[in-house]
């Protein structure tokens, strides 16, 4: 019987990391960009992905710079990189942690989790960066689009915990995503409905208060009326507009 191959793990949340069971391989900085593409897309063209890589190359260049990396990959079993005519694919044995996020922050904005006892993700959706310290244009391109999926994620599962009863893990997820995107007002919404979800009317009111005096100091424009009809009885229109005086910090 065959031994079964350690886990072969790819970390591009934080530093890059490629991991065989408890080891960790070392690879050169381009062989590093190269397994991050491909560990990101799971199959590219060799045209595509040497363009990428080395933009200013000529494609000739680009080419066999791309051939040389991967002949500099580790080889072992299984292979990191197959070959498929003129694509090229990541083995299926290779675990990369972006999509272990992806699946889990896709699954709380459908609304799929967290069951009502379950602990909620607040680990994964408030971790590390992509490849934080990377500036290549195509890394900037997917860093963005991880965050802008963690901060729909934080406030979808704000939402979630506030239905299911548990105000008090609603805050934590909607003060994440404050923290993260400080000027962003569907954020700033679930750290109030989390408030009155608790039955602290004035904490609610005080917040949207300095949301507003924010909101107009940095931006210059008022919440707009879905924030205000979130609390209740009337509150005076614009009220970011003429100061806010109570302002002691955020509360939460």
């Amino acid at each position: 019987m065959r031994p079964v191959p350690p886990p072969l793990q790819l970390r591009l949340l934080g530093q890059f990391r490629l991991e065989l069971g408890t080891e960790t391989v070392e690879l050169c900085r381009n062989g590093q960009r190269l397994l991050a593409f491909m560990g990101l897309r799971g199959r590219v063209s060799r045209t595509v992905l040497a363009g990428t890589l080395w933009p200013e190359a000529t494609e000739e260049h680009a080419r066999g710079s791309l051939r040389t990396t991967l002949w500099k990959l580790p080889r072992g079993e299984p292979s990191l990189i197959g070959c498929h005519g003129d694509t090229l694919l990541v083995t299926p044995a290779l675990r990369v942690d972006v999509h272990a996020l992806t699946r889990t922050a896709l699954g709380v904005v459908q609304d799929h989790g967290p069951p009502l006892h379950a602990p909620p993700p607040l680990e994964a959706l408030t971790g590390e960066d992509l490849l934080p310290g990377w500036d290549e244009d195509w890394v900037l391109v997917e860093r963005e689009h991880l965050r802008q999926l963690r901060l729909h994620a934080l406030d979808a599962l704000a939402g979630t915990l506030t239905r299911q009863g548990r105000p008090a893990l609603a805050m934590e997820a909607a003060w994440a995503s404050v923290r993260a995107e400080p000027l962003r007002e569907s954020a700033h919404r679930a750290v109030v409905s989390a408030h009155l979800a608790e039955g602290n009317v004035s904490e609610a009111v005080r917040h949207y208060h300095a949301f507003c005096r924010m909101l107009n100091e940095e931006l210059g424009v008022a919440p707009s009326p879905q924030f205000a009809r979130l609390l209740p009885g009337r509150l005076p229109e614009r009220t970011g507009w003429t100061g806010w005086t109570g302002w002691t910090g955020w509360t939460g």
